[in-house]
């Protein structure tokens, strides 16, 4: 294995593109590339991938996926400079925890995304 991709369903699609570039993140790819129907992006930031894409694009194809946002899915994510990126976002976005330091010596913090889910930020100092 080399890599993890998460796909993150959601209705809508535009908005959770805006939250996730608040948090940083790049489109790299798109479908279709260009205009206001998008169905699914990958976005990028630094070694962090994760794609986007609407609940109805995958309807027939494989209908087994919840419909339910959110869910018990928690996204992991390291970060360099965690106290920093906190400071920069923690306004713009729904803080569930603020920075603490858990037992085994990582600086977190947790957010909610547009779908429910919930992106945990860490720093292993």
């Amino acid at each position: 294995m080399e890599s993890l991709s998460p796909n993150i369903f959601t209705n809508d699609i535009k908005n959770t593109v805006a939250f996730y570039q608040l948090l940083g993140f790049n489109i790299t790819m798109s479908v279709p590339e260009e205009g206001d129907d998008m169905v699914w992006a990958m976005m990028v930031n630094g070694t962090v991938t994760l794609m986007l894409q609407t609940f109805e694009s995958l309807a027939d194809e494989l209908p087994e996926i919840s419909r339910n946002p959110g869910g018990s899915l928690l996204l992991y994510i390291n970060v360099p400079a965690i106290r920093d990126f906190f400071e920069e976002i923690k306004d713009l976005v729904p803080v569930l925890k603020g920075l603490e330091t858990t037992f085994y010596g990582a600086t977190e913090f947790s957010i909610k995304d547009p779908n429910g889910y919930v992106l945990t930020f860490a720093e292993h100092e």
